[in-house]
């Protein structure tokens, strides 16, 4: 088969295009090996990605060992911690589609015979998987690693979340501010992303089990040597993915999401995995629904509790066998379709050969799971029709069923100071609404309203529901995702202060309870808020649908 950089490298015709790259310093020996784009995600602001430069040369060391020539170009990445809380929060999830539709652009422009994708962070790897779906010429993903836990001064292990979290017990005056300096020069220790089951690494682990990164991808410390050979060895495959013409396609699979979503479960990962599995299956030519997820949650144990859901970290998931012995795990009960392709050129099952689990409190053994469901489920009723989302393995088991008096806020900033004014008490359910894909724009996270109840110590009696989302380090009941959103009419635009609101997180239902009149007359005199929005921030408002279709662009 003609390899696709014949059409920039081949040829009589083809001089102008050489020339080109003779003025890159390119040789013309290296014009006659397979050319290999290497995506790297490298800022100076990440912590997640500080280190990705190295993991990009050790990939392009691996391309060249295999009789490849590696080019190296750049995708952008936002640390959503450092944009958390303010209006920089609305350019998070909408990156996730400039990375897809920009690396699609350099890949076909350029005429790659295959990728290597170096993400780290929350957007970043959902937004390469987007783009490899497709482009679908031969790719593979190396990330950055996550970070280490951090220590107090006492020490105990922390992390972000505990950080969020100690600003809320600052307000709520259970912690003084050389205990908040103690959280803050030691929450996040090393490069890397953030050491729980947060968004990123829950992405680079569902990475794995999807197919699409090698083992380790999602548990291996980023300061940790073996990264950087796993780097190697990704750049070294992608030389055999390209030799046997193995494209993203031919990975992902609607077998590989269903496995996706089982490990998901296993795992207890983000909540914002219910955005980004669709996405990518949208890319894919494949739908992903609610409906399904709550299927696959219903007959797959919880294996796991990382931070935010418990005390362990990936460091600790890693050395207990990783990703690969959760499948493994899986497997024992016939969970997974095992015989699906993978990046390293074998099935599932070719991969989990010899795999054990070496750590039965990291990762239970399924006959003995935390919960006999999985990890995430999807809500419905009056008030979210087509659904919402909850992490419920993070839930305390007193607000697995809550009702109570709504406390109403049309912003995120209006939440907050109610919160840390007091003004929220046991038993409220705090409802954050405006804050959709479109009604943000931009589908804000909620983790400083979710870190200052649980900070208060209202984990355990107080629940919020909101048509935004939240980031991985939220625990609580933590209600996101609601559809339809405020700003397109749903049923959250029209609850009023002190209407109760019911939750059954068992049995996956939300119910507002006014009647139906009530609601309609309510409807009738409704007016969506204006607010101004100007360029790329309008442009996604215009174009992006609901959550319960990954937030996806049309």
């Amino acid at each position: 088969m003609k390899e696709k950089s014949y059409n920039v490298t081949k040829g009589i015709d083809r001089a102008p295009n050489r020339s080109l790259f003779y003025a890159a310093g390119f040789t013309k020996e290296e014009l006659e090996k397979p050319l290999i784009g290497v995506v790297c995600s490298y800022n100076e602001i990440v912590p997640g990605h500080m280190n990705l430069d190295k993991i990009a040369e050790a990939v392009k060391a691996g391309v060249r060992a295999a009789g490849g020539t590696p080019i190296e170009f750049p995708a952008i990445a936002v640390c959503d911690g450092i944009a958390m809380g303010h209006v920089g929060m609305k350019y998070s999830l909408v990156t996730r589609d400039l990375i897809a539709d920009s690396t699609e652009a350099m890949a076909i422009a350029h005429q790659f015979d295959g990728l290597v994708m170096i993400p780290n962070c929350d957007k970043n790897v959902p937004g390469l998987l987007m783009a490899a779906a497709r482009v679908n010429i031969p790719t593979i993903f190396c990330s950055g690693g996550p970070m280490l836990a951090g220590h107090l001064d006492n020490g105990d292990r922390t992390c972000l979340s505990h950080m969020f979290e100690a600003v809320g017990a600052y307000h709520g005056g259970k912690l003084d501010e050389k205990g908040v300096e103690d959280y803050e020069n030691n929450a996040c220790p090393t490069c890397g992303s953030c050491s729980g089951m947060y968004t990123a690494n829950s992405m680079n682990c569902l990475t794995e089990a999807i197919g699409m990164g090698l083992s380790g991808n999602g548990t291996i410390p980023a300061v940790m040597s073996a990264r950087l050979r796993l780097a190697k060895h990704a750049g070294m495959q992608i030389m055999e993915l390209v030799k046997k013409n193995i494209c993203p396609r031919d990975i992902m699979t609607e077998a590989a999401f269903d496995n996706a979503e089982t490990v998901d479960m296993a795992l207890g990962c983000s909540t914002n995995t219910m955005l980004h599995l669709p996405a990518i299956a949208h890319e894919c030519g494949i739908t992903l629904n609610l409906e399904k997820s709550n299927k696959i949650s219903s007959k797959t144990p919880n294996l796991c509790h990382l931070a935010p859901a418990g005390s362990t970290y990936m460091e600790d998931l890693e050395r207990a066998g990783g990703v690969y012995a959760v499948m493994k795990e899986l497997t024992k009960k016939n969970l997974l379709d095992t015989s699906v392709m993978t990046c390293t050129g074998k099935t599932m099952a070719e991969n989990l050969e010899g795999v054990r689990n070496k750590n039965t409190e990291i990762i239970r053994p399924i006959e003995n799971p935390y919960s006999p469901d999985g990890g995430i489920a999807v809500l419905k009723g009056n008030l979210a029709t087509e659904g919402c989302v909850v992490k419920r393995s993070a839930v305390a088991p007193e607000m697995m069923q809550h009702k109570g008096p709504a406390r109403v806020f049309d912003s995120e900033e209006q939440a907050i100071e109610a919160i840390n004014g007091g003004k929220i008490v046991p038993g409220d359910v705090v409802v954050i609404r405006y804050e959709g894909p479109k009604g943000g724009p931009g589908m804000r996270e909620m983790l400083n309203p979710t870190s200052a109840i649980c900070g208060r110590g209202l984990g355990e009696s107080v629940a919020l529901i909101t048509d935004g989302r939240f980031s991985g380090a939220t625990r609580g009941a933590a209600i996101g995702h609601v559809c339809p959103e405020a700003a397109q009419g749903g049923t959250i635009a029209l609850v009023e202060d002190g209407d109760m609101i019911e939750i059954d997180i068992q049995n996956c239902k939300i119910q507002l309870l006014v009647d139906e009149a009530t609601l309609q007359a309510r409807k009738a005199k409704w007016v969506c808020p204006e607010k101004e929005v100007k360029g790329y921030a309008a442009r996604y408002r215009k174009l992006v649908t609901s959550a319960a279709r990954g937030a996806v662009l049309e």
